[in-house]
């Protein structure tokens, strides 16, 4: 049963929550010394951004093998759903700190790992759509019996 549609929604969420470990969150340019340098916030920086970017991605691979149990897995996709969702919070919450601490870093811009956590939840909501249908399925099997 790992062939379903759903598995493949929950796998692409997981490469593209490792992502996050290779991808800088926010960029920005600070003049040190008269030399133009590029700072950046990351997720390996940061230790418990760290953590829940290792949960992140351990989440959707247990998730994929519960599929003898679509309710359990339904709600924990849910519960990944409001696990990244609190990731973004974290990370606006970072980029202001940086903010007002560095004067330089306004200007800076986000980067490509910002925009992966919004991506899985997409991912996350079509395999909730998936298991649905696949719990709809086996109701109307067991009412045939």
């Amino acid at each position: 049963m790992i062939q379903r549609k759903q598995s493949i929604w929950l796998l692409l969420t997981a490469l593209f929550n490792s992502g996050l470990l290779v991808f800088d969150l926010y960029r920005w340019h600070e003049t040190v010394n008269g030399a133009d340098v590029v700072q950046s916030l990351r997720v390996t920086n940061h230790y418990p951004s760290l953590m829940i970017a290792l949960v992140l991605i351990l989440l959707p691979l247990v998730n994929l093998f519960m599929y003898t149990q679509r309710k359990r897995q339904m709600a924990m996709t849910a519960f990944n759903m409001v696990a990244v969702a609190g990731f973004v919070a974290m990370l606006l919450g970072r980029v202001g700190h940086t903010i007002t601490e560095m004067p330089a870093a306004a200007a800076g811009t986000y980067w490509v790992g910002a925009v992966l956590p919004v991506i899985t939840i997409l991912f996350l909501i079509l395999a909730i759509a998936g298991i649905r249908k696949d719990e709809k399925l086996v109701q109307s099997m067991d009412r045939l019996r």
